[in-house]
């Protein structure tokens, strides 16, 4: 266990050193990149270690050091990081303007729930078809342009309270942690097909599945449910 503790903190460590790093060398494909390699290398150390629920812990761990260092380092960082966060401008862009008009996909189900399916579908094919190497690095730029969203926010001038309470979605929360398990198990038939899982892939996979399922489901409804009033009230610290 002690080795486990350890390893979750070199991972947390070095996904800390990523962020100042990745942009000081201003190539925008590569942060993302430095951002996953710790705990993809992590991530498979354990699994190959038959620790599937300990995996499962590093990827949501993995997650958690990515939203709070790449919101505040987005934050703080001078000049703005505009040109070096993939789809970081355009995202805030989209978000900024269903906040100040209340017109866009964010708060239409109809316009939000086929991209939700559609970000799955490709999040599950590049897990098994890469033994979650893509998709991780995928989910890495996704992490990377919500933080840079609520940096942004930040950077408008919205309270630091408002940001902590209101810039991360519950229902965002809920999309991230259930990939982070669908990433760690999904990775395990890829492994197992290479040489690097002893053990038959998936077994046992079952209430990981219901729980990714579970928590995508709820993301649905949460933003099916709040989305509205949630811009609504970030709207008052944005407008005119």
């Amino acid at each position: 266990m002690a080795r486990v503790t350890r390893l979750l903190a070199v991972v947390a460590g070095l996904t800390v050193v990523s962020y100042p790093l990745g942009l000081s060398l201003r190539l925008p494909w590569l942060l993302p990149v430095l951002n996953t390699a710790p705990a993809y290398a992590g991530m498979v150390w354990l699994l190959r270690q038959d620790r599937r629920r300990d995996a499962v812990v590093l990827t949501l761990l993995w997650a958690v050091t990515l939203a709070l260092c790449g919101t505040s380092t987005f934050a703080i960082w001078a000049p703005a990081p505009d040109a070096l966060v993939l789809h970081g401008p355009a995202y805030r862009d989209e978000m900024l303007a269903w906040i100040l008009t209340g017109v866009g996909r964010e708060g239409d189900i109809r316009q939000f729930a086929p991209q939700h399916a559609a970000h799955l579908a490709a999040f599950v094919a590049l897990t098994l078809l890469t033994g979650s190497v893509l998709s991780m690095v995928m989910g890495a730029v996704l992490m990377n342009y919500m933080s840079f969203y609520v940096a942004s926010l930040a950077r408008a001038g919205v309270p630091a309270s408002q940001v902590v309470l209101f810039g991360w979605q519950p229902w965002a929360i809920c999309r991230v942690a259930a990939f982070c398990i669908l990433g760690a198990v999904l990775a395990e038939p890829l492994l197992a097909a290479v040489g690097l899982l002893g053990r038959k892939p998936l077994k046992g996979v079952r209430p990981y599945a219901l729980a990714a399922a579970g928590l995508l489901v709820l993301d649905v409804i949460l933003k099916a449910a709040l989305a509205p009033a949630w811009g609504l009230h970030l709207r008052a610290y944005l407008g005119p």
